[in-house]
């Protein structure tokens, strides 16, 4: 985020965004401190601090009372080209009966980066990340379509990603 803006945001605690759906609400200063997260997960608090205008203890609290709020996380984002996974796909799932026991062993897959329930066309939505075409079809044919009360799967290769952000969580 840029300073001029970060200096006009209040440290108030009633600065906040309303929280639709039980979530904690942000004030300003977080939303602050996860945007220059954002742009560097390995930022100092001391920088961040400068940034926002708290001190580094400061700011180490308030990301520790993020993470364990689970507003955020910090990890390592990889480009599954450059890691060995050449294969990525997104699989459209329609199933009988009660959505959230698929969705549950779905979610244990290793190769499932996440699930969505929908209200389209289909009832949930997964992304794989494969080695190959003979992994995608290995976790498609044998282990999302044996699931009990998958119905059927429509699957989507990737050809080219042409924009994947996590940049969102502040705007």
């Amino acid at each position: 985020m840029h300073s001029e803006a970060v200096a006009s945001r209040s440290a108030d605690p009633r600065d906040s965004r309303e929280s639709r759906n039980g979530s904690p609400s942000l004030d300003t200063v977080s939303l602050a401190i996860i945007e220059q997260l954002q742009q560097d997960g390995r930022r100092p608090y001391a920088a961040i601090g400068k940034a926002v205008g708290l001190s580094e203890a400061a700011v180490r609290q308030r990301v520790q009372k993020l993470l364990d709020q689970g507003v955020m996380q910090i990890v390592a984002v990889t480009d599954p080209l450059t890691v060995g996974f050449r294969r990525q796909a997104m699989v459209g799932i329609n199933v009988e009966g009660d959505l959230e026991p698929v969705a549950d062993a779905l979610a244990e897959m290793p190769e499932v980066e996440y699930v969505v329930m929908t209200a389209g066309s289909f009832d949930l939505l997964v992304e794989v990340v494969c080695e190959d075409d003979d992994h995608l079809l290995d976790v498609i044919n044998k282990r999302i379509r044996a699931l009990p009360g998958v119905r059927s799967t429509e699957s989507f290769v990737y050809l080219k990603l042409k924009k994947q952000t996590y940049m969102w969580g502040t705007r």
